[in-house]
């Protein structure tokens, strides 16, 4: 079995709370396959996104064939804003269902919709084959995407929290993120390589499509990763409660019960987003666009910084367990108040190692975010509802904050002439996270919600 439960301590040590009278006790090997079955499913999420940003010209040529460049970019970039807008519906639909049905088959479920949204993008014909029927099927491919990633970061998330023990929770939750990083390294380098070593035509024609066909086999791995893994302890121990099927969490139970960890749930999501999709989806525009800075060495420079990150996430993940989630996540909000100003200067001063120190640093502070969220969040919600509600918080705020956070920076920037305006975005957010993190109650060590104390077979 892969959880067992755990005798009561003999006569000569001391008695036990009754909360810690019996734990669960979870199987090491067991636990490092939910571990990368969770981060590949995140991995495959970020590569579509890596693939998506760095051949959006490509796909503007091939879907929508306006002959104005710019109107392009827009109809590309708008098909894949439009997977942002079905994320809250995603997470509304498969966070109750993983609470009904399990955890396990749910990200089942979510891996192969990811996968077939992808790859069927590969085999969309151009404008040119079908017309207007292209820019189309593009549009639902996206939107299957943006649907079944609604439940795939609470869910993975989850996924590994419920099967981590209480004292490695943080160390083993980083390596979500760590796989966020890597798909998107892995998207975008692949991108690289091929527009390097094939034609413009070549790359018009077909090249464009292996990033999204290489979505096939990928998808099918990490779907017998996840199908291989038992259910989660903490929902067996839910289920064994109920002697019949597991009843429909009520909506209503879902949200208005949680209301108060739901608004903190935002908050935290909100400053870890903003960040993310600034430094790693806007600032190559920016640095582009903005500050007209060689394209190529731009995007180098943010694939160097995310190598950067992936080697200090599992460290600063094992930091959250040591110290706690909330003085982490609570450094990396004071970092990007105190040093959003200075490292934007840094990158507007245009040499190579200047643009690359400052980048590092906001890189380096956003390692706070991704290496504590992933075990502070479903912390934040007990057993019965916490996929639900977790799926429910997460994605209205990635939707409203995290994913208009370039749109939105672009139009202040319009707006005011004012360059600096991504540093008062981010300082703005890290505010909002400040009070979030204030309120917030400590978790690392603890058993989650609901569930009882886990530790380490």
């Amino acid at each position: 079995m892969s959880a067992a439960t755990v005798a009561t301590a003999p006569s000569s040590v001391r008695a036990p709370r009754p909360a810690e009278a019996t734990a669960t006790a979870t199987d090491p090997a067991l636990v490092r396959r939910a571990v990368q079955a969770a981060a590949l499913g995140n991995a495959m999420e970020w590569f579509d996104f890596g693939v998506y940003s760095y051949i959006a010209v490509t796909l503007g040529k091939v879907f929508f064939p306006s002959g104005n460049p710019t109107a392009q970019l827009l109809s590309t970039f708008g098909a894949f804003a439009a997977a942002f807008l079905v994320r809250p519906l995603g997470g509304v639909v498969f966070g109750p269902l993983g609470d009904r049905i399990g955890r396990q088959k749910v990200l089942a479920i979510t891996m192969i919709m990811m996968a077939a949204g992808t790859f069927a993008i590969g085999l969309i014909p151009s404008y040119g084959s079908i017309g207007v029927g292209a820019p189309v099927l593009l549009l639902a491919a996206r939107l299957v995407q943006g649907f079944s990633t609604g439940g795939e970061y609470a869910g993975a998330s989850t996924f590994i929290a419920e099967y981590a023990p209480d004292k490695k929770r943080g160390f083993l939750g980083s390596w979500l993120e760590f796989g966020t990083l890597a798909g998107y390294i892995g998207g975008a380098g692949l991108v690289t390589l091929l527009t390097a070593l094939l034609s413009s035509d070549d790359l018009l024609s077909w090249g464009w499509r292996l990033p999204f066909l290489v979505a096939g086999p990928m998808g099918v791995f990490g779907l017998y990763l996840r199908m291989r893994l038992e259910e989660t302890p903490a929902f067996a121990a839910e289920v064994a409660k109920s002697e019949k099927a597991r009843p429909k969490v009520p909506l209503r139970e879902m949200i208005a019960g949680q209301w108060r960890a739901l608004l903190l749930c935002v908050g935290l999501v909100l400053v870890f987003n903003v960040t993310d999709y600034m430094l790693l989806s806007y600032m190559p525009s920016y640095l582009t666009s903005e500050l007209k800075y060689d394209e190529t060495h731009g995007l180098l420079v943010v694939l160097a910084v995310m190598a950067l990150m992936m080697i200090v996430q599992p460290f600063a993940g094992a930091l959250t367990d040591r110290v706690g989630r909330r003085p982490v996540i609570a450094a990396g909000c004071a970092g990007f108040l105190l040093l959003s100003v200075p490292a934007l200067l840094l990158i507007r001063q245009g040499s190579l190692l200047a643009v690359g120190l400052g980048m590092a640093a906001l890189g380096l502070l956003l390692v706070c975010f991704t290496a504590a969220m992933p075990s502070a969040l479903p912390a934040l919600f007990p057993t019965r509802v916490r996929y639900g509600s977790l799926s429910v918080g997460f994605n209205v705020s990635v939707s409203l904050f995290g994913g208009t956070t370039p749109l939105v920076v672009t139009a202040l920037i319009g707006a005011t002439g004012n360059m600096m305006m991504p540093a008062y975005y981010m300082m703005a957010a890290a505010v909002v996270g400040g009070v979030a993190v204030w309120f917030m109650t400590e978790s690392a060590g603890r058993p989650l919600p609901g569930s009882a104390p886990s530790v380490e077979r």
